[in-house]
């Protein structure tokens, strides 16, 4: 074996070595909190290995059955918010993605840098204008701030996703679509819509992993303990006396991570289709 093939192995086997190393250095807290949900509450902290021993499932009974409320009732409540979030911005984004990729209307350009603008605005900005807008509403200690927002096509980051993923679709397919009779609904319904499907589905995805770990919003608008979200759920096992009940929040977070990895590997597929068409790569 030549020298030059030597080297290239020991760069290659190199490599991989630093890969494995920051891969398991990437995952070491999720084995954490594996393990810890399985020990008893004494050791989870007075121990380094993440096995536990010995194995117990009480933490998952006594997390379950909640910090007050049934922990069930905050499954509920996050996958009711997620899903209407999701829902909100599959159909008010894709048809302002629409107009803004499709449609000529007066000053399309400027409310299109405004649109671009609000990505970079953070969310606290408004959160206080938001907050007194939806209490003069009514809508305090209700899922309404939470999911009526998303049909209004108020995340300018999923608009402008699909409508770089509309621009990249032929423009002839619009004009056959108009030869053939179809208006603009017609055409965003029945052309449009079934070829954006790798930016839906992105849309959905990411939707649905950040309605579903949000803190600070149902923080804001939420105050019955029957109304709570997962996080905040997770939060009220939290005590500032110090009599946290580690063991239960740490089997409670395991579970809540089962649906974000769940729709997440279900639309991964189209998930790195959709971030390759859009022009967010790199």
């Amino acid at each position: 074996m030549s020298s030059s093939s030597v080297r290239w192995e020991g760069r290659s086997a190199f490599k991989h070595a630093m890969i494995i190393a920051f891969c398991i250095a990437l995952i070491y807290p999720v084995l954490w909190l594996f393990g810890s949900s399985f020990k008893e509450p004494e050791f989870i902290f007075s121990e380094i290995s993440i096995i536990p021993n010995p194995v117990t499932i009480q933490n998952y009974v006594d997390g379950w059955a909640g910090a007050g409320t049934p922990f069930g009732v905050a499954f509920v409540n996050s996958t009711v918010v997620a899903v209407a979030a999701v829902i909100g911005n599959l159909i008010s984004c894709s048809l302002a993605a629409y107009a803004f990729a499709r449609m000529s209307f007066p000053f399309r350009g400027v409310l299109f840098a405004v649109m671009l603008g609000m990505i970079m605005l953070p969310h606290h900005v408004v959160i206080v204008p938001q907050y007194v807008l939806f209490s003069s509403l009514g809508w305090s200690n209700s899922f309404l701030p939470l999911v009526v927002p998303k049909f209004l096509a108020v995340d300018s980051f999923f608009i402008f996703l699909m409508v770089q993923f509309i621009r990249s679709l032929p423009i002839e397919l619009d004009q056959a679509a108009r030869i053939d009779g179809c208006g603009p609904w017609q055409t965003y319904r029945r052309v449009i819509l079934p070829l954006t499907v790798p930016a839906l589905v992105t849309t959905a995805i990411f939707t649905f992993i950040w309605t579903w770990n949000d803190f600070f919003t149902p923080m804001i608008y939420l105050q019955s303990p029957d109304l709570f979200t997962v996080p905040l759920a997770l939060n009220s096992f939290l005590d500032a006396t110090g009599n946290s009940s580690w063991g239960p929040m740490f089997a409670m977070a395991v579970l809540s991570l089962g649906p974000l990895f769940g729709f997440f590997l279900a639309g991964q597929k189209y998930l790195t289709q959709g971030i390759a068409t859009t022009g967010l790569k790199g």
